[in-house]
């Protein structure tokens, strides 16, 4: 525990470099696959610190490799660059100089903080007994997303085990959040068009009307989580779009709605994109209209592993206490870590990052969204003891003599 003392010290000496690091990336985003600068930046400062790179990993990821001293197993740690095509509308000095495009759910401030881990790791890779996997991920916000492109490519190759964060808005910064079994959902979309018969809205008996079908579509499918799904999963089917007609006097040929369906089991899945066909086609062939329907699979459900994830609870009480970790429960927004642990044991995380002093009180995916950044040092903090646990095989215990928490101050 000394030792890793010391290391918190060092990342803790590292924090004005990290948040510097970030206000770079949050003035200049990058949108999903389209991440150029960003990526580059990654790899130069791995190399910097003599980590082995790849790089276009899958496309446009960045993994770093870093050796230890000693022989032993491999910890992967990942985080993601890519930003949202949202227009800042913070006031601070690091807003987006990207119009129309900002870092709106943190995942500048998972790059800042894996990069503080790199460079800390990197300094005491003779204390590593085994070899520690820097997974820098593209477009984790835009479905296919980037995890999935980078197994492919290699980047679990060798792993035993992986360890992902999330910074939470909705929780104070000085906290922290876990959750073993399903966390967050798989994350489908769908889309149907309706096909009916136009005409004059002063005779409407001479049409099919798909404005109408498409609204009794609507409510139709409301009934599939009321009555086709056991209660005891939990399922969503939000319509999002309703797009028909461009004259008030009109009853349009054709009709459209798009919306999204979450989920955790893969039978409840299968059930809600097989029923919303049904349904699509009863409700158009009854009036004598035809339904196209395309259902898109998404991300599936993170599932965390249990070991791994009292691995991080039990660490995480030792670092700041156990009033401030929370169970949390499942959460309906979706996730591609969930790729990383179809493949290797693993969990993901949430750090908090809400703080009303700064006005860090907005949602994710907000215009004036904007975090804490001490929750940087907190999730390097974990990391950096979860890979040390991981590769010594048990728990680390506390010197009785040390302050746990004399490294984070909130």
């Amino acid at each position: 525990m000394l030792e890793l003392q010391s290391l918190f010290a060092r990342l803790k000496e590292l924090y004005p470099e990290l948040v510097e690091f970030r206000r770079e990336l949050h003035m200049y985003p990058e949108l999903s696959f389209e991440e150029v600068n960003t990526p580059n930046k990654i790899a130069d400062y791995l190399r910097g610190l003599g980590i082995e790179v790849r790089t276009e990993v899958g496309g446009r990821g960045v993994v770093g490799l870093l050796r230890g001293g000693k022989t032993g197993k491999t910890v992967a740690l990942r985080a993601d660059f890519d930003a949202l095509p949202i227009q800042d509308e913070k006031q601070v000095e690091y807003k987006s100089r990207i119009p129309g495009v900002m870092h709106a759910c943190g995942h500048d401030i998972h790059t800042a903080a894996l990069l503080g881990v790199a460079r800390v790791l990197s300094e005491a890779k003779e204390l590593i007994a085994g070899n520690i996997v820097f997974i820098h991920q593209f477009a984790e916000e835009k479905i296919p997303g980037g995890a999935k492109p980078m197994i492919e490519d290699g980047c679990l190759d060798g792993v035993d085990v992986i360890y992902g964060a999330h910074v939470w808005a909705s929780e104070p910064i000085g906290t922290v959040g876990v959750g073993e079994g399903p966390m967050m959902a798989a994350m489908d979309s769908f889309e149907i068009e309706i096909y009916g018969k136009g005409g004059h809205g002063a005779t409407p008996h001479l049409t099919v009307d798909s404005l109408v079908l498409a609204s009794q579509l609507v409510l139709n499918l409301q009934q599939i989580v009321s009555r086709r799904v056991d209660p005891l999963k939990p399922a969503v089917v939000t319509v999002g779009t309703f797009s028909a007609g461009n004259a008030f006097n009109v009853i349009p040929h054709t009709a459209k709605l798009t919306g999204t369906v979450r989920s955790f089991d893969e039978d409840v899945r299968d059930l809600i994109e097989e029923s919303i066909g049904q349904i699509a086609a009863s409700t158009c062939e009854g009036a004598g209209a035809t339904a196209k329907y395309h259902f898109t699979r998404g991300y599936p459900a993170v599932w965390n592993h249990t070991d791994e994830t009292l691995r991080v609870e039990q660490l995480a009480k030792l670092l700041i206490g156990d009033d401030k970790v929370k169970r949390m429960t499942p959460i309906m927004g979706g996730e591609d870590f969930s790729y990383y642990l179809q493949k290797v044991p693993g969990t993901f995380f949430f750090v908090g990052g809400g703080n009303p002093e700064i006005n860090a009180t907005y949602p994710h995916h907000h215009p004036r969204f904007d975090v804490d950044e001490r929750s940087m040092l907190i999730t390097g903090e974990l990391f950096i003891s979860a890979v040390f646990d991981y590769l010594s095989e048990g728990i680390i215990k506390p010197d009785p003599r040390e302050e746990v928490n004399a490294n984070i101050q909130i």
